[in-house]
């Protein structure tokens, strides 16, 4: 078995977590490779033991081939695999070194938990849907992909913006806000929930249109099926604007044309079993506890 280890960032109280998943690592004779940022995070003592397993790409991954990629870190350290998995299908495992967690539901603790059930194949895999950006100028480089969402927003504090929103080229609404928020069934949990979004579970094949404080009172988050395409125009008092794919960003004007549709690959997710959504949102929400006592 070959894995792909990837973390942007560690705490210093963390190494002793990645030195014991290592060691799991080296005890069910895995084949490990370490992405380079993470590498150089690492202390002396753990370094000494990688040699020179390291990637750092979407080229590397389709040369090695591995069967999963282990993320370390939160959900949005799990975002940042898509860009460098893409179209490849390799299922993502996130151990979460962070707070909430809705993707990287595996406690850093249960790290010898996780290789075990790993290696014994007791786990499963979502497909979960994302977007597409086709824009032009062109943005976000060979990977305009998103798990969560795409944003266009205004830029620092300037006035609000406004944003006419089209279903498959038919005219759906103006938007007169801070900004506006198309998610994934994956994102509804994130920025959109934040904002009043629904939470949508994760198959329902679904996109959600989101304002961000929006100025005309009477709208509201719209679900729609996701083989829709949108389209917008921008407009505002300020001449620039923010166009965002989960946590990465770009400046844009109101000469761009874009428009977002779904992707025609999903990202794919390992969950250990037993796990589900609805256990997920009573972990993370507390859902079904009373916290009145």
């Amino acid at each position: 078995m070959k894995i792909c280890i990837f973390g942007q960032k560690l705490n210093p109280e963390d190494q002793i977590h990645i030195k014991s998943f290592l060691t799991q690592m080296r005890d069910h004779r895995i084949e490990y490779y370490i992405y380079e940022t993470f590498y150089s995070l690492l202390g002396n003592d753990i370094r000494k033991q990688i040699d020179d397993r390291l990637w750092s790409s979407y080229e590397d991954l389709e040369n090695i081939k591995p069967q999963f990629v282990i993320s370390f870190g939160g959900d949005g350290t799990i975002l940042s695999t898509t860009g460098l998995i893409r179209d490849l299908g390799i299922p993502v495992l996130g151990i979460n070194m962070g707070r909430l967690g809705f993707l990287a539901g595996i406690d850093k603790k249960l790290i010898n938990d996780a290789v075990y059930q790993l290696v014994n194949g007791m786990f499963s895999i979502e497909d979960r849907s994302m977007l597409k950006l086709d824009s032009n100028p062109a943005l976000f480089g060979e990977a305009p992909l998103a798990l969560n969402d795409f944003t266009v927003l205004k830029r620092d504090n300037s006035s609000m913006i406004t944003i006419r929103t089209f279903v498959n080229g038919e005219f759906l609404n103006s938007y007169w806000a801070d900004g506006l928020i198309v998610s994934t069934p994956t994102g509804s949990t994130g920025y959109s929930l934040s904002c009043g979004g629904p939470i949508v579970f994760p198959d329902s094949n679904n996109f959600i249109i989101t304002p961000v404080a929006p100025h005309n009172l009477n709208v509201r988050p719209v679900v729609l099926p996701d083989h829709y395409v949108l389209s917008f125009e921008i407009e505002g008092r300020a001449d620039s604007f923010l166009c965002t794919m989960d946590s990465r960003f770009e400046v844009i004007t109101s000469d761009y044309q874009l428009a977002v549709r779904k992707c025609d690959y999903s990202f794919k997710l390992v969950h250990l079993l037993p796990s589900s959504f609805l256990k997920t949102i009573h972990e993370k929400l507390n859902w079904g506890l009373d916290q009145r006592n």
